[in-house]
This record gives structure tokens, sequence and C-alpha cells, in this order.
């Protein structure tokens, strides 16, 4: 259905197209292809000088790349994770434009593994709840998340819709538990075909391996292992500026 521009209103015609593309593209849109000049002015009735301006301030925003002889293609954005200090992947997605949520693999209560128990502090015989997340930035996943929490502190986790929000947002929220400190280990690795699969990523693009421990005062709550897409992924350190002496 053609979405004609207004012509009412004192905001360029070009201007609303280009809103227009970019809220359709911060939810998930063009997955197969960009539209043409042609396919433009027919949805949004302009005319293709409008339409062109349009697709050049979404070219400048990062948003799609235009080369003479080749279509426009989307450009899919880059989730710039600031690391000085414990961070929330939700947050930093939502937080940059972009559409958040995760898709559930697995959510249980389960024995815990000897790798978990050695980081949560918690006899081998003991229970966890199990968390395995499919996260997504916009239209496709960025990361694969497993997480092992004590689960005499996070059993109401089981009866709370993860699909939406940060996993921390939820242990405040539901279980009283509130992330004070941590720590995480941050290894580049190649990725496997099934885990490309997972996160349908390109052959040739490697992965950030995640591991990392998260308290709350002294007790540890989590332990999570994570694979992230190095395509659509990087990591910012911030420091202070020196001081003068």
């Amino acid at each position: 259905m053609a979405v004609a521009a207004d012509r009412s209103i004192p905001l360029p015609l070009w201007a609303q197209v280009a809103e227009d593309l970019k809220r359709r593209l911060a939810e998930g849109g063009f997955e197969e292809h960009f539209p043409t000049d042609d396919q433009l002015c027919a949805y949004y009735g302009v005319s293709r000088h409008t339409a062109r301006e349009a697709v050049r301030q979404l070219s400048a925003e990062g948003l799609v790349r235009r080369q003479r002889g080749r279509p426009t293609s989307v450009s899919r954005p880059v989730v710039e994770q600031s690391i000085h200090s414990i961070y929330s992947l939700a947050s930093t997605v939502r937080g940059q434009g972009l559409v958040e949520r995760s898709e559930i693999l697995t959510t249980d209560r389960r024995p815990v593994t000897p790798e978990a128990a050695a980081q949560l502090r918690v006899d081998e015989g003991d229970e966890v709840v199990y968390v395995e997340r499919l996260r997504y930035a916009g239209s496709e996943p960025i990361a694969w998340d497993r997480s092992w929490l004590p689960a005499e502190l996070a059993a109401p986790l089981l009866g709370v819709d993860l699909s939406s929000g940060g996993l921390y947002e939820a242990l405040s929220a539901h279980c009283s538990l509130r992330v004070t400190g941590g720590s995480e280990r941050i290894v580049p690795l190649v990725s496997r075909p099934a885990e490309r699969r997972l996160l349908r990523m390109p052959s040739g693009v490697a992965t950030f391996s995640v591991e990392r421990l998260v308290l709350s005062g002294s007790t540890p709550i989590e332990w999570r292992r994570s694979l992230i897409r190095g395509d659509r992924y990087c990591l910012v350190a911030q420091w202070p500026s020196p001081a003068r002496g």
C-alpha cells in the first residue's frame, strides 16, 4: 500500500521519506533488498529527485550504502559497547535506536555443571536456573547467551517473560537482586558452522566469546557464556583524561 508524503506540513518531502525509511529500517525492514528509486517514488508518491535526496540522507548517516552501478544496500549497524563498567546488552541495543528482543531457547531448573558450580561457589549437587537466549538487535540475532543462576536465588525467573529487556532488570524486579559488580573475559574465536547458522552469520566472520561472572555484594548470582557476532558488535574503552601536573 502506498503511503503518500504529506505536502501540507513544513517538513520537506525528502525528510519525511527519510524519516519513514529510518523507522522501517529500525523495525527490521528491507531484509531482502532496499527499494529502488522507482519503487520509492511509487510508494511515497514523490519525484525521483525527492527519493534520491532521502536515500542520500540515509547514506550520510551510514544506514545504507549507495554505489554507482549497484543496488542500494542496507548497512547493518554495529553495536558499540562501552566497557568502562558493567553493562547490559539490552540497554545498549535500545540506546542505539534498535529494536531489542530475545528468542528464549531454554528456561529450566537443572543440576549445576561442574564449571558453573565452581564459578557460582555452590555444591555440584545443587540446582541452578538455566536460561538460554538468542539476542536480537533489530531483525538479526547478535548474540547467543547461556546463563546459570543459583536456583535458591533466581527461581522466580522461571515464571517471567524474558523475551525483552535485560536479565538484570528481571533479577531486580522479581528476585530483589541488584547487580553490584563482576568480571568478564573476552576472547575472539573463529565461529563453527552450527554457531554461524544459529547467529545467521556469513562465513569468515569471527565471534567474541564472553565469559561473565556477576555479583550482588559478594554473592555470585550469574555465570554466563556468550557468543557475539564480530560483524555486528565492537568494544569501546573509555578512559578519563590524564591528570596534568
